[in-house]
């Protein structure tokens, strides 16, 4: 990847680490599925995705609710960033940052591609409105009620219009 940043969009020339922070808060599209509970069998180590959220998570915004905050609240969010990406493997698999790490394209729908925020919702890609709060849980582990295997899929370009 050579820069010309005359003719090509940061993300196709830039390597995460060369972004600066405004351009790395864009590649987030908003879709949410980074703040929904997870687990991790212990024994395959296969990730177990749940459409339990985030205290934190606005369900129909699909975003964080104090998101300049949220480790006051959240200690153990985790801050994505270019040195701890590959150590992630439980981020969903069309999340641009995980997508540009493997070198693989922002998606089509994507709202740097669109110019539209609308976008990643109309794609059917964000869990907006599909999702309960962990507050509403008795237990933790109650959000294995609501298993989610679906969101283990990389939904890139799939089935996207514009």
């Amino acid at each position: 990847m050579s820069p010309n940043p005359s003719s090509r969009p940061f993300w196709e020339y830039k390597r995460l680490e060369q972004m600066t922070v405004p351009e790395w808060e864009s590649l987030c599209d908003g879709c949410g599925l980074c703040c929904l509970v997870r687990f991790e069998d212990e024994e395959t180590e296969e990730v177990i995705p749940t459409r339990v959220h985030c205290k934190l998570f606005d369900s129909e915004k699909c975003s964080c609710k104090d998101y300049a905050n949220r480790k006051q609240y959240v200690p153990d969010c985790i801050k994505l960033t270019p040195y701890n990406i590959e150590d992630l493997q439980w981020m969903p698999p069309s999340c641009a940052y995980r997508r540009l790490h493997e070198g693989k394209t922002l998606p089509a729908w994507h709202p740097l591609i669109t110019g539209d925020p609308e976008s990643v919702h109309k794609a059917g890609v964000s869990v907006r409105g599909q999702t309960v709060t962990e507050e509403a849980l008795d237990d933790p582990e109650d959000a294995l009620d609501f298993a989610a295997w679906d969101l283990n899929r990389d939904k890139g370009d799939e089935g996207y219009e514009g």
